[in-house]
This record gives C-alpha cells, structure tokens and sequence, in this order.
C-alpha cells in the first residue's frame, strides 16, 4: 500500500486510512518540525495510539526559523504528548556545509539520526516523518532516501495522503496548522553552491523577520515569505499579488541590509515553490 491511494477518496476515506496505518505501526517517535504534515503524524498518532503512544521530536538548530519552536511546543503540549528538542548539528557535516542539490540528505541524516538515539533513549524504537505522497512524487527530494536508509516510517505516504489530504483532515480535526504555510528550513533559501554557514542562516531569519514587519506596517499580507540569499544578490518572495506592491517600499531593502546583508542588491518577486532547485550557482555548474 506504500504510497498508493486508498480506495475511498473521500475525507473519511483518507482519515481512517491514515489511523490504519498509525496503528499498524505501533508506538513511534515522530520527527516534529511543527509543520502541517507532521503535526497530522502526531495528532494521529494520539488518535490511534493515545498521547503515550507517540513523542515528538523537534531538532533544533541554526537552520529552524524563528517562532517555530514554540509553535511546535504548544501543539504537542495540546495534544498531551512529551515533547523534546535536541541539539543537532547539520553545520558539522561537510555535505551541508557545501550546499550542493544533495543538501538535504545530509541535513535529515543528522537529524534523523539524532532523533532516533533520542527516541531509543526513551522507550521508542521507530521513528516516522510527515513525508507525504507528493514529497515522494518530487524529484527534488534526497532527504527522503536518508529516511528509506534509516528505516524511517512514513504514515502519509503509506495511507496515500496528498498535501492536500493532509490539510483536508488536518482541517476536520480542528488543527490548527491545517492553513499553516510551508516552512522549510533556512538552508533553504540560500542558492546552491553558495556555502551554508551559521551567519548565513542568521541574516536570513532576521531578514524575514523584518520583512514581515515592513509589510504589516504598510498594510500588506503575504501567507508566503522567502528571502533568498543568492550569492551576488538577495530575492525577496512574496504572494504574486502583494508583491508589485511591495516592491515599491523602499523599507524592503533597507530592512533587508540592516538584517546583515549591508549592501547587496535586493530585488522583490512573486513567490515560487523550490524555486532554487531549477537554479544554480555557477559554481554548481559544469564547465
């Protein structure tokens, strides 16, 4: 049934299909980032298993956007469920640090494997993500082959669930991150090929911070928000249709460069999902 649909293509076809799926995996620790996909992981792991039967695991480090920890926090503390938060240390493994389009593998093997001593400390032998149907469809995924490796459990993928199923039962179970949008990592927003280090992840967060500040004062709203750090240039993401707006207030670049990007030129887009997996720093390219 690995990453096939369910019969029942309904709502409560998805639903129950999914706490099948959480109950035949017995008691598991999930990789938590707080997000819509493994909030659902957790909540249906209380469903089926009951708060006792899951624990959530945040890992923590230079690469979490500010704010999502003690999202995270709060739901788990809703649902009943221990939650924990390593260190862990993306920043120490060479393949991260180079930023290459293998990045990812290397960010979910340390996290991964963090999680799983962490789980194993307290009584939890598996480990499962929020990896949902669609994030195995996507070409541009190479964290999920350090999960395959790791014998990580994905519910969703197993229970065929989309990201739009997951937001659908997220919605019927009153979650509150049903509407939540993506946030991915701060690595994230920084071109490949362009080093990932400590100060580059900081400036970015506190650029998006800032940016955010800008646009409430200006009376904008914009459920997706990137700062891309480019290498020679910083591109601002917005909704397509606040951006032509934003663009036009100068506050944009001058927060951008108080966050510590001091003088590099910054330009003001629509926003695109894995945009940077279709570009490439030139040093990325082959000769």
């Amino acid at each position: 049934m690995n990453g096939e649909s369910v019969g029942d293509g309904t709502v409560g076809g998805k639903t129950a299909a999914l706490l099948s799926a959480v109950h035949a995996t017995g008691p598991f620790a999930v990789a938590y980032s707080g997000g819509v996909d493994s909030a659902l992981v957790l909540a249906a792991g209380v469903r089926a298993l009951g708060p006792d039967g899951v624990l959530a695991v945040t890992a923590v480090s230079e690469s979490l956007a500010s704010g999502e920890l003690g999202g995270a926090r709060a739901l788990a503390d809703d649902l009943g469920v221990v939650h924990l938060a390593p260190r862990t240390e993306e920043l120490k493994r060479p393949g991260y640090r180079a930023n290459g389009p293998d990045r990812c593998y290397f960010c979910k093997s340390e996290v991964l494997d963090t999680i799983a001593a962490v789980a194993r400390d307290h009584g939890f032998d598996l480990v499962a993500t929020g990896t949902n149907a669609d994030d195995a469809a996507d070409p541009f995924r190479p964290g999920i082959r350090a999960g395959r490796e790791r014998g990580i459990r994905t519910p969703l993928l197993d229970a065929g669930l989309t990201k739009a199923d997951v937001r659908a039962v997220s919605r019927l179970w009153s979650l509150p991150t049903w509407d939540k949008p993506a946030t991915p990592c701060l690595a994230s927003r920084i071109r490949y090929g362009v080093p990932v280090t400590p100060h580059r992840l900081a400036r970015v967060d506190l650029a998006e911070t800032a940016v955010r500040r800008v646009l409430y004062r200006a009376g904008l709203r914009s459920e997706q928000l990137r700062v891309r750090d480019l290498g020679d240039t910083v591109r601002v993401e917005l909704d397509t249709e606040v951006a032509t707006a934003a663009a036009a207030l100068p506050s944009i670049a001058q927060a951008v460069a108080e966050a510590g990007f001091g003088a590099t030129p910054v330009v003001v887009d629509g926003f695109v999902s894995g945009r940077l997996n279709h570009e490439r720093h030139p040093a990325t390219e082959e000769s």
